[in-house]
């Protein structure tokens, strides 16, 4: 049954689906399109990871109850368009993105406590505006009456290329991809729990799509549930 407590107050797009599937990129350009606001709950994880990090601790050692501590330096405010991860009021996006959060960020999403206070921030953006919001469990536990959920799904090789060409503004060689293609490969083992596609959910394979592809597909999705014309792209 369905928690009503749950229930938007506005209307919810839930982009959800694995690592590197361009879920951020994507629900990105899909809010802009449709004057809505980004939501990036994966920011939220990041910034509790950087947050822990900072303390100089052993990951192994991490429990709930230390990750939601540091979390306490954490904020999630609506700025251009989006909301940002700061942290002691600070932007830290270049620390978010570090290969150091990277390699812990599954350790702290897998944190049941971890993930109700994420999930808590994530409902209360949409109190008093309409969303675009991309993650894990985003359709299934975060917004089980989303107006529309999307789950998109790739080629591990394909994802594997674009997250290299984006780290590396370049085009990977055959060797790093493979590399790359293996840690996602096992970061998805990882994740499987929290990556499960809502059975309402409108499935779109992008191995083969350009993103304005995705956007576009998306975009139509949205108003025709919504019944709302978007804006004409910039």
């Amino acid at each position: 049954m369905t928690d009503s407590s749950h229930k938007p107050s506005h209307i919810v797009i839930a982009v959800d689906g694995p690592a590197a599937s361009g879920k951020s990129s994507t629900a990105q350009w899909v809010a802009r399109r449709l004057s809505y606001f980004h939501v990036d709950s994966g920011a939220l994880y990041r910034a509790a990871t950087a947050a822990q990090l900072d303390r100089g601790t052993d990951p192994e050692t991490w429990t709930d109850a230390h990750v939601l501590e540091s979390a306490k330096r954490v904020s999630f405010v609506p700025s251009h368009g989006t909301f940002a991860p700061l942290i002691d009021g600070a932007a830290v996006d270049e620390l978010l993105r570090g290969a150091d959060v990277t390699r812990n960020v599954s350790r702290v999403a897998q944190m049941p406590r971890v993930r109700d206070w994420v999930n808590a921030q994530v409902r209360a953006t949409a109190e008093s505006r309409d969303v675009v919001v991309d993650g894990r469990d985003i359709g299934t536990v975060v917004f089980p009456d989303a107006n529309l959920k999307v789950f998109l799904i790739a080629d591990p090789w394909e994802r594997a290329r674009r997250r290299l060409i984006q780290r590396l503004n370049r085009h990977p060689n055959d060797t790093e991809i493979a590399e790359e293609t293996d840690l996602l490969v096992h970061r998805d083992a990882k994740d499987a729990t929290q990556t499960v596609q809502a059975t309402d959910a409108v499935l779109i394979d992008t191995t083969t799509l350009t993103q304005e592809d995705q956007v576009e597909r998306i975009v139509a999705l949205a108003n025709a549930v919504t019944h709302r014309p978007s804006d004409p792209p910039e």
